[in-house]
Parts: structure tokens; sequence; C-alpha cells
């Protein structure tokens, strides 16, 4: 399971630049969609609500079904073919939702979209390939930060590109991934030589397949069940944040967007700077484990804090937290042969697809219960529940890792 010759840093940056636009892609229409839908449905702000939350989900649910496959292929065709057809698919997916003339249009747009930067997947995969094991926690933690990156620029870009014209944004976002692919013909070499791919099995490059491969090492599954508790975590800052710092302390959409913001920059400082040397020191098990105390800590804050100014201070610590997500995925990579990373990936970003349809419906529901006069729950709620599910993946690591200290 030695890593394949280190590729040129050109090839690198490629796969960084990859990961980031198909955040920023995401995250650049964030502001205009709504407007969009609202035109296609005359203006029906209740009916645009519905259409935008059915996009959310068909979107995390073509991650769900189609990463493993996505991962599979790339085990047996290897990262750069697949790369360079996702990003060339994002890009005709995005131009060809900026020219969509109906609702249905915009919905073949966003579940192609889903399937198309499912590439996240190879891109990790080819981290994998080309980075020794000790080492690719601080790999992983830099695709992080380009996530982190992605969700900063995108949605401030997006913002702007709309004001000028609603359907610019779908046209720039396009643009890029097809002159990224571009870029990619040209530097890009394969990391997955053909004699470390394995076989192809449409019993395995499937969701339920897929979740076969965590029963293959000791300690995998129980891995997974830590990184699901940890991206359903992650869902209470998209779906809860706007309404519970807006109803608890009053802040308007300046406010928010600069917290918001903060949080993007001190989670890709800590991914993309702080996770590889704090992995080198105290091992990927320990990182994991001091990752999750600072997200329970953190979300316990931002729950607890009857002032805006008290939640602020919670913010390094939920940075902290992102150290999580790179650690344990490094702790999985390193138990899996070279034939089966695509595979691993792809099973973990369908773990996130999971969250991504259950994580919404889960923290607003909670949310609603706690805010208005007729609130049941306190005020906070949805982060206490997020704290919980942290010190639940607390307590699993202590389980499962236990036996595999030498992996730390």
């Amino acid at each position: 399971m030695t890593a394949s010759p280190t590729p040129r840093r050109a090839a690198l940056a490629f796969v960084f630049v990859t990961a980031l636009l198909d955040v920023l892609a995401l995250g650049i229409v964030i502001p205009v969609l709504p407007d969009l839908v609202k035109g296609f449905v005359g203006g029906d702000n209740a009916r645009a609500a519905h259409m935008v939350g059915l996009f959310g989900t068909l979107f995390a649910a073509m991650q769900f079904l189609f990463s493993p496959l996505i991962g599979a292929l790339s085990d047996r065709f290897g990262r750069r073919p697949i790369l360079l057809v996702s990003c060339f698919g994002l890009g005709v997916d995005y131009l060809l939702m900026a020219v969509a003339p109906s609702l249905g249009w915009l919905v073949v747009g966003r579940i192609v979209s889903g399937i198309t930067a499912a590439s996240f997947t190879t891109a990790s995969a080819y981290i994998a390939d080309v980075t020794p094991a000790e080492k690719r926690a601080g790999a992983f933690g830099m695709l992080g930060a380009a996530f982190g990156l992605g969700f900063i620029v995108g949605p401030a870009a997006g913002g702007l590109l709309g004001g000028i014209e609603p359907r610019l944004p779908f046209w720039v976002a396009g643009g890029l991934s097809l002159l990224n692919a571009c870029y990619g013909l040209f530097v890009l070499p394969e990391s997955l030589p053909a004699d470390r791919r394995g076989a192809f099995s449409w019993r395995r490059a499937n969701p339920l397949g897929a979740f076969a491969l965590l029963r293959g090492a000791p300690g995998l599954l129980g891995l997974g069940g830590i990184v699901w508790l940890y991206y359903l975590a992650h869902e209470v800052l998209n779906n809860t944040f706007v309404i519970y710092v807006n109803d608890r302390y009053g802040w308007g959409p300046e406010s928010v967007g600069l917290t918001l913001a903060g949080v993007g920059v001190c989670s890709t400082v800590v991914q993309g700077g702080l996770v590889g040397r704090v992995v080198k020191r105290l091992g990927a098990r320990r990182t994991m484990m001091v990752g999750l105390v600072a997200g329970a800590a953190g979300f316990t804050t931002f729950g607890a804090s009857p002032v805006g100014a008290g939640l602020l201070c919670g913010i390094p610590l939920v940075a902290l937290w992102g150290m999580v997500g790179p650690s344990a995925q490094s702790m999985m990579s390193a138990q899996v042969a070279a034939t089966e990373q695509g595979l691993l990936q792809g099973t973990l970003v369908s773990i996130r697809g999971i969250t991504g349809m259950i994580g919404p419906l889960l923290f607003t529901s909670v949310l609603a219960d706690s805010v208005g006069p007729f609130a049941m729950l306190p005020q906070g709620s949805p982060f206490m529940l997020a704290a919980v599910l942290l010190v639940a993946a607390l307590a699993l690591a202590f389980v499962v890792t236990r036996p595999q200290r030498a992996m730390a």
C-alpha cells in the first residue's frame, strides 16, 4: 500500500483547485438560486422554498447514490479520466442551468450537478495514492481547506455576480469548471498504475454494497460511525445558524455573513495549516479526539451563550473540530488496499449524503420547537444536540480505536 511517486506540483495544485471549484460552483449559485426558482413559479415564496429544499435533498441523494460508483470506477480505470470527465460534466451542467428555460430543466441540472460534483471522491483517492500514510491527514486537511475556502468565496462572489445578472453566476461556475478541466488535460498524470487497479463490481459500486467495505478491517466500521456522527453534527451550521442568531441575538444579514466568514476562515486555517502538524505531534487518533472535544465544547458555547459575544468565543473551538475529518479519513485510508481507495472515498461521501438528507429535517425540527413564544425546548437546543452527537462520537472513538494504537 505504498504511495506512488509524487506527481508534479502542478498536478496536486489541479486536484486542490478541482476540490475548490466543486464547492465554489455549489456556493456561487446559493444567493441566486431562490430568486431564479421564484421566477419559474410566478413569485410564489412558499412554493419556491419547497423547491429549493427539494434541490438540496436531490443533490444529497445523488451524492449518496453515485459517489461509490464514481469511486469504484476510479479504482478500475484510474483517477485521471474520472476527474477530467467530472470536471467537464460539471462545467457543461452549469452552462445548461444558465440557459434553463423551465423549472424542470433546472431540476435536471441540480441532479446532474450532484452526480458530477462527486469528483471530490476521486480527488481524495488521488491524494491517498500519492501521499504516504503518515502524511495523509495533512493532505486531506488541505482538501478540507479547499472546501472551507469555496464556501467563503462562493456565496460572496455569487451575490456580487447575481447583482449584475441573475444567471451570471451559472455562466461563471461553468466556465471555471471547463477551464480547470482543460488545464488538467495538460498537467494531471495518472496516480494509480494499471497493476494496482481493482476489478469493477456492480455489487460493491452502490451505497449498500460499498458499506460492506467498512466491515473489511478491524475498527473500520466504528470509524465510519464516527464520521457519520461528525457529518450529521455539521448539518446544524448549514440549516439553523441564520435563524438561531437572528432570533436569539437579533443579528441581521451583515452580522451573520461576517460571522460565517469568520468560521470559514478559522476552519480553513486549521485544516490547511494546522492539522498536519498536530497529527505529526499527537498522532491521528489523539488528534481526532482533541477535535471531538473541541467541537462539543464549541457547540455547547454556541447553544448556551446568552449574548452574541459569547457565541463568538466558540468559533475557534468549532474550527479545531475540523481536525476530526482529516484524521479519521487518514486512519481509514491506511486500512484499505490501493485498489479500494476510490471506493472508500466514495463510501465516505455517501455517508455525507445520508446526513445531508437527515440533518436538515432533524435540526430544523428541533429549532422550530426552541424559538418563538410557544417554544417547548430551550434556546440553543439544536447546537446542544450537535454537541451530544460529538460526545457520542468521542465515546465511540475510545472504544473502536483502542486496539489500533499503532495507527496513532
